[in-house]
């Protein structure tokens, strides 16, 4: 597969991952899912990818692609890793769903030298609306799950994620803002979009 289709095979806030990753690199993804995004770093730009992912079913799914995932909690297991080990930590769509996400994130950077992270954004207007004037808990593309089923238990906005980082001295290097499948500018964030993707460091 061509470059451009693997990129067009992953969902938008991977793609922007795979896009701003440096060639040759070291990455561990957390919470990899089937090891998509990891498939397309190492075809494409010769990432050495390594993954950490809860569900038994994806582990196996990325093993079979032949890439180096083994099953473990975000929230639990990468204390075992070395400080500085990767160039990139890559928690996606994944922190609205650990238990201590301010661990997880330090944790991130203590074994990464540059993590992204992406979440779907709970201040987008479409949720705002729909508590407004629907009084329920909403249901969209980027939180297709209703209340009672949904692995989401840390309702994070974009405001809060970057006072979180203010707060530390975390630097951002970059920010991505998606509405659906399409980057918008970072004006009104909080309120324009769906999804964001931050690139950090200490």
């Amino acid at each position: 597969m061509t470059s451009l289709g693997l990129r067009e095979a992953l969902r938008p806030d991977l793609a922007i991952i795979a896009d701003n990753v440096a060639q040759g690199s070291r990455v561990l993804d957390v919470g990899c899912g089937d090891g998509g995004l990891m498939a397309a770093l190492r075809d494409r730009s010769g990432v050495d990818a390594r993954g950490i992912e809860i569900d038994a079913a994806n582990v196996a799914s990325a093993v079979a692609r032949g890439l180096s995932v083994v099953q473990g909690d975000a929230d639990v297991d990468l204390v075992g890793y070395p400080a500085g080990a990767f160039d990139y930590a890559i928690l996606s769509q994944t922190l609205q769903t650990t238990r201590a996400p301010e661990k997880v994130l330090e944790e991130l950077l203590r074994i990464g030298r540059r993590a992204f992270v992406s979440f779907p954004n709970f201040a987008y207007w479409r949720v705002r609306a729909s508590l407004l004037w629907g009084g329920r808990m909403p249901v969209t593309r980027t939180l297709p799950v209703a209340w009672y089923a949904t692995p989401n238990i840390h309702h994070v906005t974009v405001d809060d994620f970057r006072a979180f980082l203010n707060e530390r001295d975390i630097v951002t290097e970059g920010a991505w803002f998606l509405n659906g499948d399409r980057l918008t500018t970072a004006a009104a964030a909080n309120f324009r979009a769906e999804h964001a993707v931050f690139l950090i460091r200490r």
